[in-house]
Formats: structure tokens, C-alpha cells, sequence
């Protein structure tokens, strides 16, 4: 019952701190209450995205005749829908369980929580309270919806991300309270599939974290397939009535009601740091979140956290990215690992959101670098004048590149467009590299491609563009 590392929570965080902690050569266990793979894998990233393709592939039926192609009385079969999303993150969740066999890891069913120094108890589905021995235990319990006080999640007329990826029907309209990631994927995917849907959203414009000329292309494009949208605005009050439910919304200009089959939460995170025994042993929190140093040790000894439950970007790939971080610096330091990791640039992570048209960014926005004092040249290339976006008839969109005038500094990329997700790395790369807009345009960018338009944006910034 004793290992060198106990991971409790085995998300994209979780499972792949294990997978790195077994190759150093330590003796490791999984803690999960739940299925392999945690939210992301089982309830989040991977099941949504076969729901947005499955909204894309009806899409692309609706205007085939663009194509040249004639489809005939397309239906959406809403449970096969469902059906095929859960399939996908079934298999997944096996694949995770695939690599735990592969590395040797042991992984142990229930609900984990720090007994007390190098201890974690596990108690499992009948109750059963078994005690484990570590010597280093990583925390990745993750984050659950974030609840509103007068928008609590019932599961039926108010509903979380959860329950949006399996509802019993397709229901005919939806209020979609929030306008980050999940609320405009699932707003696209409904309203694709012929849900009337509209967007609350508290601040001045959706997917308020983007660039601005970001949010103002989508929400033109939305507007444009129907979506209803409303900025600055509240849902005060939810009133379950026969038929589904009325919204009471609070606008600038007053309070208006809307009437929905459902309503969608989408309003962000809450860490899951409640019943882990954090108090017992006495780990530092600050506004929800665990209080880590740069390798992701809190300030007991021998105890790490990672992820959605610390402070940074509640995202997937950071999470794995701080799993292996956290276990290399402790493998360095019992002479495992030859040189200690770099610590993460949390000015170099990029988010995705998989809507259609999808948004990729990376850095700063235009507004962040002239308030961080930078004097900036900007570039703007729209899809539009793409060959291989008019090809594939996806001239939605553009991209945009901020770079520093002093110095040639890429500070960031902000994109909106098909298959944008697939081309920030670019940036990401080109950004750890320190690589100056001249080396960028230096390197030959295949055509006809979509991300040659990242070449097409620096040339627009710095006055020497070809194609616009």
C-alpha cells in the first residue's frame, strides 16, 4: 500500500503526471471516483467535440448545393447524436486505461482525499475507507460547472455542460447564460441543429476574453445564423413553467422576460478543493483555487497541485503540461532526472474554442500590448482572399498578428475561422522560439493552405502584403 507518487484525480492533468512519474521510475497510483480519463476526456473536450463535428457534417448538408451536391430530406436523429459522442469518449476512457496497464500503473477506484502527511485515504463505492502511503502526492481534482446564487443547476429546467451533452430530446429553444467556450460551442451546436438559441452574456461582448475584433466576428456571424444575442445583460430569475421555463433578464434598458425549453449554465469553473482534506493538513488557498510555487508544490511539503484547482488557465493541455512539470522537478530532486524543468509561460498558452467558425489565440490582445506599453504593428488577413478557404468554401473569418515595432517581438495571434485551432501552434512555437516577424516570412509557408494566412497577416502588418 505504499507508493512513491499517488496521483489523486486522473484528468489530462492526472493520468499524464502518472504516465511521466512511471517512465522516471517511481512507483505510482491513480486516485479516480469516477471513469479514467476525468472531465475533459469523459464530459468535456473530447465528447463536445463529436457533437460540434456531428452539427458541421449537418451543415454541410444544408448548403451542399454550394458544392454541387444534392442531398435530399436530411435529418437530425438526435439520439444516435448523443449515441455517437458518448461512443467517442467511452472509447477514450479506455484508451486511458490502455496506457495506465501499459505503464504499470495502479489505479484505484473511489473517492481520494489527504488523510494526512504522505497519507490518502480512498473510500470506495460501498464505503470501504482504505489508506495509502506516498511519498509525494499530486493533487488533480479538477473543476466542476460554477453555479450562480439565483441560477442554481436543477438538471432539468437549469442545466450544466453535463447534462447538455445528453438531454432525452433536442429541445426547440434554448437560453445559453454565458458566452465563454462552452457557452458559444453549445449555442453553435443546438442552434445548428434547429434549437432557437439565445445568448445572455453578463459583459459587453461574447467570448469576452478574445481580441475585440474577435468577439465582433462572431457575434456578426451568430446574429447571422440566427442566434440571438444579448450583451450586458443577467439572467435575474428562472420560473419553471408548463411547457419549460421563463428567464427574467436585467439589460441596460430593463428587465425583459424570455421564455425556453431550457436553460444552459455556462457561466465558468469551480475548482473541486472541498473535501480533499486540504484543511487538515493546512494548504494554502486564495479565491478558490490552491496556492502552488512554479513546480506546483504547496506549501506543505510533499503535496502538489495541478491544474483547474490552481491559479492560471483552466485548460486541458496546461494541465498536462504542469502534470509533467511538477513530476520531473520532483524527480530532479531525488536525482531521477537530469536537469530541472522549465517552468511554464503562461503568456504562451493557447486557447481554442471549437465553435464554427472556431477561435484560436495565443498572447496578447491589441488592447493588452498597447496597455503593457508596447508600440505595436498589426496585421489583418481576411479568409476571404485565401484560395484554399474559397476552395473549401470557408471564407468566414480572418486572422489577426500583433507584433512589437521597437523590436520585431511576436506578442500575439488571434484568429477566427475553419480549422483556426489547427494553426496557432504556430505561434506558440515561433513565440518560445523568440522569432522575429523577417525569420517568419523567411520561412516558405506551403500553398494552397489556411495557414498560410498567418504569413499573409505579418506581411499586412509590416507593409508588405502580396494577396490583400
Amino acid at each position: 500500500m505504499a507508493y512513491d507518487v499517488i496521483v489523486i484525480g486522473s484528468g489530462p492533468g492526472g493520468y499524464v503526471a502518472a504516465i511521466r512519474a512511471s517512465q522516471l521510475g517511481f512507483k505510482t497510483a491513480v486516485v479516480e471516483r469516477e471513469s479514467l480519463g476525468g472531465i475533459c476526456l469523459n464530459w468535456g473536450c473530447i465528447p463536445t467535440k463529436a457533437l460540434l463535428k456531428t452539427a458541421q457534417v449537418y451543415e454541410y448538408t444544408q448548403h451542399s448545393k454550394d458544392y454541387g451536391i444534392t442531398v435530399a430530406d436530411a435529418k437530425v436523429d438526435f439520439d444516435a447524436v448523443i449515441k455517437r459522442s458518448r461512443g467517442v469518449a467511452d472509447k477514450m476512457s479506455r484508451g486511458v486505461q490502455f496506457l495506465m496497464k501499459k505503464n504499470k500503473i495502479d489505479v484505484i477506484m473511489g473517492n481520494g482525499k489527504l488523510k494526512s502527511k504522505g497519507q490518502v485515504e480512498v473510500t470506495d463505492k460501498d464505503g470501504k475507507a482504505t489508506v495509502y502511503d506516498a511519498k509525494h502526492i499530486i493533487l488533480a481534482t479538477g473543476a466542476r460547472a460554477r453555479e450562480l446564487p439565483n441560477l442554481k443547476i436543477d438538471g432539468k429546467n437549469v442545466i450544466g455542460y453535463r447534462q447538455a451533452m445528453v438531454l432525452p430530446q433536442q429541445p426547440k429553444s434554448m437560453i445559453v447564460v454565458g458566452s465563454g467556450a462552452i457557452g458559444v460551442e453549445f449555442a453553435y451546436f443546438y442552434a445548428t441543429l434547429g434549437t432557437k438559441v439565445t445568448i445572455v452574456e453578463f459583459l459587453p461582448r461574447i467570448v469576452p476574453v478574445e481580441d475585440e475584433d474577435i468577439s465582433k466576428e462572431l457575434e456578426k456571424i451568430y446574429k447571422k445564423k440566427g442566434i440571438e444575442i444579448m450583451t450586458n445583460a443577467s439572467v435575474e430569475a428562472v420560473e419553471a413553467t408548463g411547457n419549460g421555463v421563463k428567464a427574467k433578464v436585467k439589460t441596460q434598458t430593463g428587465e425583459v422576460t424570455l421564455e425556453a425549453d431550457v436553460v444552459l449554465s455556462a457561466v465558468g469553473i469551480a475548482a473541486n478543493i472541498e473535501n480533499i482534506g486540504l484543511e487538515q493538513l493546512g494548504i494554502k488557498t486564495d479565491k478558490g483555487r490552491v496556492v502552488v510555487d512554479k513546480y506546483y508544490q504547496t506549501n506543505v511539503p510533499g503535496v502538489y497541485a495541478i491544474g483547474d484547482m490552481v491559479p492560471g488557465q483552466a485548460l486541458a493541455h496546461v494541465a498536462s503540461k504542469e502534470g509533467i512539470v511538477c513530476v520531473e522537478a520532483i524527480a530532479y530532486n531525488e536525482k531521477k532526472y537530469a536537469h530541472k524543468p522549465a517552468t511554464i509561460d503562461y503568456m504562451n498558452i493557447p486557447g481554442c474554442t471549437y465553435c464554427a467558425p472556431e477561435i484560436a489565440s495565443v498572447g496578447y490582445t491589441e488592447k493588452a500590448a498597447k496597455e503593457a506599453g508596447y508600440e505595436v504593428k498589426v496585421g489583418k488577413f481576411p479568409f476571404s482572399a485565401s484560395g484554399k478557404a474559397s476552395a473549401a468554401g470557408a471564407t468566414e473569418g480572418f486572422v489577426k498578428v500583433i507584433f512589437d515595432a521597437k523590436y520585431g517581438e511576436w506578442l500575439g495571434t488571434h484568429m477566427i475561422g475553419a480549422n483556426v485551432t489547427e494553426i496557432i501552434a504556430e505561434t506558440v512555437v515561433a513565440r518560445k522560439l523568440e522569432t522575429t516577424y523577417q525569420e517568419v516570412l523567411d520561412s516558405i509557408h506551403p500553398h494552397p493552405t489556411m495557414s498560410e494566412s498567418v504569413k499573409d497577416a505579418i506581411e499586412v502588418a509590416y507593409g508588405e502584403a502580396i494577396h490583400l
